[in-house]
């Protein structure tokens, strides 16, 4: 199933993508595509909905961030060699973990905000993670039991807030828009293999990113089961697993984004993201 979130931003409903392409209504069926409504159980009870007699979005409705009410915004750092290789950063002995603020979420197409006193906001595509069963000390055999499925990603970071100054990541991770999220949930059944799904992202049209997930140094299971023995995973929290080379900080000399551009970006079975670039204003 490819499941969605559409309407006004914060008054999102839930959704479903039909055979046809078109978002069906599941407001009254489900709350929301979140918390509970994520657990093998309900899920379920979705896939075995006749999506023919449910009502039709009309076309052009905006899509949301595809999980809502997410409880933890977990993100695992430098988890491409050729990534870190071109950060100037040693590939990690263990994953690398830090958090974005749940307040960057945005849905897929709403428009990056260069933050205020920004120069170095920059682009990464990755592959997100959807949790649908609290998961605590998992195994790495068991782990994917644990995952609802799978999104696309764009965890934009401003470069000078991560690591200049006090180098906290965390502040160069989590402004407003540096989320965006969807637009599909796509669940685990309809992606058989997790590490090996292309990805890409273009800046007015230059591709700056090309690589697969299967140059990932800890694959999905091996992070799912890493995170559990640190803290309990719910249904509806995300990770985003980490970006393939051609960031923006990595490119010589540097790029980053500036507004009026468009950034595109995409994963194979997981759908396409655009977004404009506008600047910051009180």
């Amino acid at each position: 199933m490819k499941l969605v979130r559409y309407g006004r931003p914060g008054h999102e409903h839930p959704g479903i993508v039909a055979p046809d392409g078109t978002v069906r209504d599941l407001t009254g069926i489900v709350p929301d595509i979140a918390g509970d409504a994520l657990r093998p159980e309900a899920l379920a009870e979705l896939a075995a909905l006749d999506l023919n007699r449910l009502p039709t979005v009309a076309a052009g409705t905006r899509i949301g961030a595809c999980v809502g009410h997410v409880g933890k915004f977990l993100c695992i750092g430098l988890n491409y060699a050729d990534h870190a290789a071109e950060s100037g950063m040693e590939v990690p002995k263990e994953p690398v973990v830090f958090m974005k603020a749940t307040s960057s979420i945005c849905g897929p197409n709403d428009g990056i905000v260069i933050p205020k006193d920004s120069e170095k906001t920059d682009w990464e595509v990755e592959l997100g993670i959807v949790i649908g069963r609290e998961a605590r000390y998992v195994s790495k055999a068991d782990a994917l039991d644990y995952v609802a499925g799978y999104c696309v990603i764009n965890d934009l970071s401003e470069r000078a807030f991560q690591l200049e100054g006090t180098g906290q990541w965390v502040k160069g991770k989590s402004a407003d828009t540096f989320g965006p999220i969807g637009p599909w949930l796509v669940t685990k059944d309809e992606v058989p293999d997790p590490q090996n799904l292309k990805m890409w992202l273009e800046v007015d049209g230059h591709r700056y990113q090309d690589g697969s997930t299967k140059t990932m140094v800890y694959g999905v299971a091996h992070l799912v089961s890493y995170l559990s023995k640190f803290m309990s995973l719910q249904p509806g929290d995300i990770i985003s697993t980490g970006t393939p080379p051609g960031v923006g900080l990595g490119q010589k000399p540097p790029v980053y984004l500036k507004p009026g551009q468009v950034v595109k970006l995409g994963i194979e079975g997981l759908g396409t993201q655009t977004q404009n670039v506008t600047a910051y204003s009180a």
